[in-house]
């Protein structure tokens, strides 16, 4: 109770913090007897796909059933958690702009087709409460004057100077709708269809709260705090990673503790790294993971490099605070590939030459503005495979998969927990067509796919989403064999050769070693180590002594 009081002081003053206090805690007891507590604890066999509700399609089934059935059949084995992207009623960004937080879109199905995925995954759930649609009930009654929501959402009046403000995309901050009292420049950090909440009204705190909860009992053990890092506008600020927007995270993270402390509060932050890890908090009181934004583009420059230099520097910095948290490590996902948490790690060049790249590959580019009203490349839109891969080239398949599956345990091999996107489990290619439907970048990695295409292709082992799939589940089942993996486990990062990405994990307990090697370029590699013996996890290959091939973009992960 001390901290939940500690948390409103300080974001709303002392005189009104006990009345909200009083009130949180009954919202907090409501839930008390309807929540279950999961007392398993996250080990090297815990992996998380990504994916949209209705990823995979089959006619007259609902999308949520269908993923349901595909991912048992296929994924039981494989990953044992499923971030299901927002699936509640939307009108725009692809479910990111939420209608209602507490209902389940009625195209995708309903809670009980949530709820039976809970038997045989964990499931992330989304909480967007940076913004909410312009068609939601709460901004319907805002635009009617309602008294209770007059304050639910960030108006600006007069003109004050803004330009200080960070945006995430090159639209318009400020958006004007009519109300009966006047019109009202209300606050849109990502469209005009994405009203910002305002949390410094106490109430939108507390119906927030709830709305989590309710995410807890109906099965999520992951909560994905979707664009937080804006929550908290205060004018003549940046209005990014404010101690208030800290403190909203303390604040859940404190009531969460005291009715359901399995439940795991997820940052997505897409900022340079420094900035993003601060959402660990001092390692007990904010997020117990936090996306590891970093990794995709510095992966990336890596295979375009074919060194690995600057990937295994950064890695070495990779420590966390505590040991209830640790990183959620990706490499694609819904959205680009973010090239703000690069910069100050690569140069303008190294990101330029990414860009470039993702061009020629036939990705788009995505900008946003700078408080200087000039823009810069903020996201990649690409498919992980053509980002590494030129679909227009002549290079074998064979290459262009192990190249990829070479980045793939890169990330598998992080101290983390790997969060795998649908389409990178399948080694898909880029959606131009869906970019011409939508008008949209984000659409080219967002391809919808038909289960009984889909399933023809994952049995085919001649085919890419075959290979791929087949590849993956072999990395995965290999990964969770050993406890080097730990996500409490310790790494160590070596530098043995410019052009491969080494590092030994270590068990918690110190009594399993794994060496791993990522030979990132397309050269035959040679080196020793100082290791005597091992055996490789992928093939069962033992080595009595550790001098090192590597083909080209191979792995390889020995048991010490």
């Amino acid at each position: 109770m001390a901290n939940l009081l500690s948390h409103l002081t300080f974001l709303y003053g002392a005189e009104k913090a006990p009345q909200y206090l009083d009130r949180a805690q009954k919202i907090i007891a409501s839930y008390r007897e309807r929540i279950h507590i999961r007392e398993d604890s996250l080990t090297e066999q815990d992996s998380i796909l990504i994916t949209y509700g209705d990823q995979v399609q089959t006619p007259g089934q609902k999308p949520l059933q269908t993923l349901s059935e595909f991912c048992k059949q296929n994924l039981a084995k494989v990953v044992n958690g499923i971030h299901i992207l927002p699936f509640y009623p939307w009108t725009s960004d692809d479910g990111f702009s939420v209608v209602d937080y507490r209902r389940v879109d009625p195209l995708l199905g309903d809670w009980e087709d949530i709820s039976a995925m809970q038997s045989h995954f964990r499931l992330m759930f989304d909480g967007v409460i940076n913004h909410i649609s312009s068609q939601s009930d709460w901004f319907k009654e805002f635009l009617n004057d309602d008294p209770h929501y007059r304050k639910y959402f960030v108006v600006v009046e007069g003109s004050p100077d803004l330009s200080q403000v960070v945006r995430p995309r090159a639209l318009p901050l400020l958006t004007s709708f009519s109300t009966p009292s006047g019109e009202k420049r209300v606050w849109t950090t990502f469209s005009e269809d994405q009203i910002d909440l305002n949390v410094q009204n106490p109430e939108v705190l507390l119906e927030i709260l709830d709305i989590l909860l309710m995410y807890v009992e109906r099965g999520a053990t992951f909560i994905r705090l979707d664009a937080i890092a804006y929550l908290w506008k205060q004018i003549g600020t940046s209005c990014i990673h404010l101690p208030q927007t800290h403190r909203v995270i303390q604040f859940l993270r404190a009531a969460l503790n005291e009715v359901a402390h399995h439940v795991q509060l997820i940052t997505e932050t897409n900022v340079p790294h420094l900035d993003n890890i601060s959402y660990f908090g001092d390692g007990t009181n904010e997020a117990q993971l936090v996306y590891n934004f970093a990794l995709p583009p510095l992966t990336l420059h890596a295979f375009h490099t074919g060194d690995a230099r600057i990937l295994s520097d950064w890695a070495k910095t990779l420590t966390l605070p505590s040991d209830k948290t640790t990183f959620f490590n990706f490499l694609a996902s819904h959205d680009g590939i973010g090239l703000n948490p690069a910069r100050g790690i690569l140069s303008n060049a190294d990101i330029d030459s990414l860009v470039n790249k993702t061009l020629a590959h036939g990705g788009l580019v995505s900008y946003k503005h700078n408080p200087d009203g000039t823009q810069s490349p903020y996201e990649m839109n690409i498919n992980y495979f053509d980002a590494l891969s030129n679909p227009h080239g002549d290079e074998s398949l064979d290459l262009q998969i192990d190249r990829f599956m070479a980045a793939q345990a890169i990330m598998l091999s992080l101290v983390g927990v790997p969060g795998i996107y649908f389409h990178s489990l399948l080694g898909s290619r880029g959606w131009l067509e869906g970019v011409r439907q939508t008008g949209r970048n984000r659409t080219i990695n967002r391809e919808k796919c038909d289960l009984q295409s889909l399933q023809r292709e994952l049995a085919d082992l001649q085919s890419l989403r075959g290979r791929v799939f087949a590849h993956y589940r072999e990395l995965l089942s290999a990964r969770s064999r050993s406890s080097a993996f730990h996500l409490h486990g310790k790494q160590k990062i070596l530098d043995l050769h410019p052009s491969v990405f080494v590092l030994e994990r270590i068990s918690p307990d110190e009594r399993s070693r794994v060496l791993c090697l990522h030979n990132v370029s397309g050269k035959e590699i040679r080196f020793s180590t100082n290791y005597e013996s091992g055996t490789d996890l992928l093939t069962g290959q033992p080595l009595e002594s550790l001098n090192i091939t590597l083909n080209p973009y191979q792995i390889s992960w020995m048991k010490l």
